[in-house]
């Protein structure tokens, strides 16, 4: 299984991004999807969980302002991020829920 995100880049406060992540080598349908969160001086954070019927997930410091979704003709699995803070400034990784399957991840950095 390979993953790759793409979408990163730098934003202002208040603006708004849409990572990508695209999968290949398993059956995506299947597979419930993640994206976390991690960079220096912060643990590695779950950010959104999307199940295979496209319900998701989040955390309390990304609700309303986060929504995942994903295309399974694609295998590709998409975070909006809006409304964003400098306090979100991470590398962000998809994960395959069904094992030890992760991309390298994306930065995404937010100046105020």
């Amino acid at each position: 299984v390979q993953l790759a995100e793409s979408g990163g880049g730098l934003v202002q406060a208040g603006g708004s991004v849409r990572l990508s992540c695209v999968a290949s080598g398993s059956v995506f349908s299947l597979n419930a999807m993640q994206w976390y969160r991690e960079g220096p001086g912060r643990h590695r954070e779950l950010v959104a969980h999307i199940d295979t019927d496209g319900s998701a997930t989040y955390a309390d410091s990304v609700k309303g302002r986060f929504t995942a979704s994903r295309d399974n003709a694609r295998s590709t699995v998409y975070l909006q991020m809006d409304n964003l803070k400098p306090q979100d400034t991470a590398l962000y990784r998809c994960r395959d829920y069904s094992g030890p399957y992760w991309g390298p991840g994306t930065q995404v950095t937010v100046s105020s």
